[in-house]
């Protein structure tokens, strides 16, 4: 079954406020799309081929509309599904940033066989790196040298090792 139009004074009136006041496109758009309805007796089909969108865009610009003044609600985003609070995650980590400060060197392993532990069941890898990448830990790389490395021993080296071209065989 379709969805009816059913649009209030109040709406019509909302909508003519939000067109005369409009300072974007989509807002004037949105306001156009209830006053084309209302006023001018298109069809949602129709005013929605008018206006470029599709016609499910008309009830949800109508709903807009409606809810313009109201107290904004909670829209999606956020943690819905988070293991640990922030505090949490934050004091489990302080005995590992303890360690890291200390000089130890700190891996995944041991962190996410901890917090798996600690939550009592199996997590993926990938919620330890994020939980340690949402609290500004970062991976350091070691040093790219050996630490016996002679770097003058190592341009001498370049400067007389003898060079050779042998042809590719067949």
């Amino acid at each position: 079954m379709s969805r009816t139009t059913c649009i209030h004074a109040d709406d019509i009136q909302k909508a003519k406020q939000l067109r005369d006041n409009a300072s974007t496109a989509s807002e004037y758009r949105q306001a156009l799309s209830v006053l084309l309805v209302a006023e001018q007796g298109f069809s949602p089909e129709r005013a929605a081929v008018a206006l470029g969108v599709s016609r499910s865009t008309i009830f949800r610009d109508r709903d807009k509309i409606r809810e313009h003044d109201a107290p904004t609600k909670n829209t999606w985003g956020g943690r819905r599904h988070a293991l640990m609070t922030i505090e949490e995650e934050r004091s489990f980590l302080a005995q590992w940033e303890t360690k890291a400060i200390g000089g130890c060197i700190v891996s995944l392993p041991p962190v996410h066989a901890a917090l798996v532990e600690k939550l009592g069941h199996d997590i993926p890898k990938a919620t330890t790196y994020r939980m340690l990448a949402r609290h500004g830990w970062r991976k350091v790389q070691p040093d790219t040298k050996h630490p016996k490395a002679d770097p003058v021993a190592q341009e001498e080296f370049k400067k007389n090792y003898r060079k050779r071209w042998l042809p590719h065989r067949i």
